[in-house]
């Protein structure tokens, strides 16, 4: 089969741009999420910099392993985290394998090269019982109108773990509240994947507050609006966080929409040790691995532990 593909290796100067652009069209094609294909799309045109400078290429037939281990060196050079070293090496070698499948490429020259050992973390870090009862409380003291807003929000948050993106994209219609049950439907989850979450009775309760409250009338369809009647933006919501953990003074770690997350995940495993499955399909997981994290004992738990033996 003979495809635009092919005329790539014909050109006399390398057009990586061209190459590139239909990459991420495949990938768009596999449903991948518009964050995942931006991050290619950073990491590829951050290599292509790189490999210009250092070593133009006439064909996508000249790139070699020593390429890709040189370039994975520069990375190690800049003091770039070994997460995001491991993200752009990712990004060549993804690029790499669909080169071999549509026989850009001979073979994968990219295998070879080895990403950084991640130091093993241990389980993330949540808010105490008694810091949530802090921030609900602050957030109920919100002026301006934004109390039950506030409240909602972060009652959402930590009874569902949404990511803070999924949150500022709930419509209306994405929530069903009744008197003994209600659920929130993400759409356009991580990978583009649907998922229902059941909502419990303190989150239903804190939605139904706010969405009959008056400064929802003739709104827009969005759940959570500012006060010129617009949707949240993610870039807000992290904003009323951040502002609503200062003023409930809360300093023992720094509070962000991902620290309601992962406080979701920590009490959902206390009370349910053996539903990481359960947790995963909640949390909108691709991969257990992700999930099992939270299985991992936290430093603060370590050390009560050692303190019970010294007592004992």
């Amino acid at each position: 089969m003979r495809t635009t593909l092919h005329i790539i290796q014909q050109a006399s100067t390398f057009n990586w741009n061209s190459l590139i652009n239909q990459f991420l069209e495949k990938m768009k094609k596999n449903d991948l999420s518009v964050k995942t294909i931006n991050a290619y799309k950073h990491d590829l045109s951050l290599f292509v910099k790189w490999i210009d400078t250092i070593n133009p290429l006439k064909n996508l037939h000249a790139l070699t392993e020593i390429d890709i281990i040189e370039y994975r060196q520069h990375l190690i050079n800049s003091d770039l985290k070994a997460a995001t070293i491991n993200r752009r090496i990712g990004s060549i070698q993804r690029l790499c394998r669909w080169a071999v499948e549509y026989k850009l490429l001979k073979e994968d020259v990219s295998k070879v090269v080895k990403q950084i050992n991640i130091t093993t973390r241990g389980c993330p870090i949540g808010l105490k019982p008694a810091e949530v009862q802090r921030l609900l409380q602050t957030a109920g003291q919100s002026k301006h109108g934004h109390s039950k807003r506030n409240y909602a929000l972060l009652h959402l948050m930590l009874q569902t773990g949404l990511r803070v993106n999924e949150v500022a994209e709930l419509k209306l219609k994405d929530i069903e509240l009744g008197e003994r049950s209600g659920m929130v439907t993400i759409s356009l989850g991580k990978g583009r994947k649907t998922r229902t979450i059941p909502l419990n009775s303190k989150a239903r309760r804190a939605l139904k507050l706010y969405l009959n409250s008056k400064n929802r009338e003739n709104s827009t369809n969005s759940v959570f609006i500012s006060e010129r009647q617009t949707a949240l933006s993610t870039r807000s919501i992290q904003s009323i966080i951040t502002e609503l953990a200062k003023r409930a003074n809360i300093s023992r770690i720094r509070v962000s929409p991902h620290t309601l997350r992962h406080t979701f995940a920590i009490n959902y495993l206390k009370q349910n040790p053996s539903n990481i499955v359960q947790l995963a399909n909640l949390m909108g997981h691709e991969s257990l691995d992700t999930t099992a994290i939270y299985t991992q004992p936290s430093m603060e738990d370590l050390a009560d532990n050692l303190e019970l033996m010294a007592k004992g």
